[in-house]
């Protein structure tokens, strides 16, 4: 498809943090969306075209959302941190840093956060500190409440902490992807572009997140959360009492919804079936932006 993708860069306590944007040809008025991505990818995993209607950036593009997606630090152009700093609350801290800038440079209202993955992780680290952005939800993908032990999360968590590690393609797809239908080459072709070396800190940090960080800042979140796991994710327990648990943490959020991504893996977006998720996070996005407008501020009407 057709692309337009523009690069903006943000300084953030003197790091660079960069990010891709893509924008309607006019206007619309829709909340932007501000995405993060996991592990092992840079932005580039939202311009990954999983289904013939495109890559996320196209899908909300063609709904009329603008989206900007960060490259989170260490990945494609941003700043790398010391390996003791590299932290999910340091990349929260920093990445809210950079959304309240991008949220004023590109003249938004309202700003619905989207994050898979580790990025998910931090969308809700970011929503739990209650940010001065006008925002209006946040949705998590390829993350919940449960990783398994001794399953390839704790295996890829097991490696030396001050590493970078490269996975060959083989490898990585193995992990990200499901079953062989459930996918098309093309996709992970392009997938394969937004791979990118990982520090290890980081493979360490996300087996523990649920249980040192989700039961503590999830009744912090005071927007709409939606959340969506693989059908066939090699990292997360998705089986429908893991993902009815990650509802109910949620107590002080005006609604959840949380389900399975069906007929795919991991990295859900680059999937055949990805798209059925996009929309279900557009139209997440809409719901957020009518209770922002008409309930927020206690409207019942």
């Amino acid at each position: 498809m057709a692309k337009k993708r523009d690069l903006l860069t943000f300084e953030v306590d003197g790091h660079k943090i960069t990010a891709l944007v893509a924008e309607p040809a006019e206007p619309t008025g829709k909340p932007l969306i501000a995405a993060l991505h996991g592990g092992t990818y840079t932005a580039q995993y939202y311009d990954v075209a999983g289904s013939r209607d495109g890559s996320f950036l196209d899908v909300a593009v063609a709904h009329g959302h603008p989206v900007v997606a960060f490259d989170r630090p260490g990945y494609g152009g941003s700043s790398a941190l010391e390996p003791a700093a590299n932290t999910f609350s340091r990349h929260a801290d920093m990445l809210a840093n950079a959304l309240a800038q991008a949220t004023e440079r590109l003249g938004a209202d309202s700003v619905f956060l989207v994050g898979h993955s580790i990025g998910g992780m931090i969308a809700l680290m970011i929503a739990a500190a209650q940010p001065d952005i006008p925002l209006i939800g946040v949705s998590a993908t390829g993350m919940g409440a449960v990783i398994p032990s001794g399953g390839a999360a704790e295996a890829l968590g097991s490696l030396p902490p001050d590493d970078t590690v490269d996975l060959p393609y083989d490898q990585r797809d193995q992990v990200m992807f499901g079953p062989a239908h459930t996918y098309r080459a093309e996709g992970v072709r392009q997938a394969h572009a937004s791979y990118a070396p990982t520090p290890v800190r980081e493979l360490i940090q996300a087996p523990k997140w649920p249980t040192e960080h989700l039961p503590a800042l999830a009744p912090r979140v005071r927007v709409p959360v939606h959340n969506a796991l693989a059908e066939f994710d090699a990292l997360w327990s998705s089986g429908a009492a893991n993902v009815a648990a990650f509802a109910a943490l949620f107590t002080e959020a005006p609604f959840v919804d949380a389900g399975v991504a069906r007929g795919t893996g991991h990295c859900i977006d680059h999937h055949t079936l990805g798209v059925a998720t996009q929309l279900r996070q557009l139209a997440f996005a809409e719901e957020c932006a009518h209770w922002a407008t008409h309930h927020k501020n206690g409207n019942a009407r």
